[in-house]
């Protein structure tokens, strides 16, 4: 018996979507992407004066946003957000695990304990524990939903001078395809995009570097830096329906650079 599936659409209208690490960069361009497809966004991080300014702007054109501040690091916060969320939405669909830190860059042998426990508490741990919040309030509606893990190129291979970063990033591309493997069966999807270098203020003391941004733009097929647009595209995507049929993958953004390793 055939199962009966959405038509293939980008189109998110009805859905409600958290997004973390919204106030800038990569997580801003998802959540007014999702915003402007129809979603009703959340929008999460740590200080409010920056997401109201995002909410501002994306009410402004037209969409639904809120912003909740939130630690993505800390438990209590993350449950608190999908509580508030629900309070004021009445539910969540999808959930895009974005905010990131990396305090430390520099030789892997060199990096002291505090920065790899913060780097581990929000990049990995912090995405976990939003995911279980997200899925537990999935299951207790019975269904399906989509979560969007931003992981990096860092976790697909060697990451000089971003060791600590690229090992939080490698555990969430486990991570996702362990979640997707055992909820396959709910209608619950977990995919993650793995982006190359994007033009964005958390990416700012690789892009400092002039010479080496050059040499990076010469070697990526595609020519030049990412944009935050270019990971907000793929993210709707993977947030709709029109992604229904996959789950457990890591999308690569970056350009084409990783070719160049193949």
């Amino acid at each position: 018996m055939q199962t009966e599936v959405s038509k293939p659409t980008v189109d998110v209208s009805g859905k409600v979507a958290i997004v973390t690490g919204a106030s800038r960069g990569i997580g801003e361009a998802i959540a007014r992407a999702l915003a402007a497809h129809g979603a009703k966004v959340v929008l999460s991080a740590r200080k409010l004066e920056g997401l109201k300014q995002v909410a501002d702007s994306i009410r402004a054109a037209g969409g639904d946003a809120t912003p909740i501040a939130c630690h993505a690091g800390q438990e209590a916060q993350l449950q608190q957000l999908v509580a508030q969320t629900v309070s004021t939405y009445g539910k969540v669909d999808v959930l895009v695990n974005n905010a990131a830190t990396n305090p430390y860059f520099g030789p892997l042998l060199n990096v002291e304990w505090p920065a790899w426990d913060k780097t581990f508490e929000v990049n990995t741990k912090g995405y976990f524990m939003g995911a279980r919040e997200v899925i537990k309030h999935l299951q207790q509606r019975t269904a399906p939903g989509s979560i969007v893990n931003i992981a990096s190129v860092a976790g697909l291979g060697a990451a000089a001078y971003q060791g600590v970063y690229g090992m939080t990033k490698a555990a969430v591309i486990s991570m996702t395809q362990t979640l997707a493997f055992e909820l396959g069966g709910s209608g619950i999807r977990i995919n993650a995009i793995a982006p190359g270098l994007v033009e964005t203020k958390f990416a700012g003391a690789l892009l400092a570097n002039e010479e080496a941004v050059k040499r990076m733009e010469a070697s990526t097929p595609v020519r030049r830096v990412g944009q935050p647009d270019d990971i907000a595209g793929l993210a709707l995507f993977l947030a709709s329906d029109a992604s229904n049929f996959i789950t457990g993958q890591t999308f690569v953004a970056d350009g084409g650079q990783r070719l160049r390793m193949i």
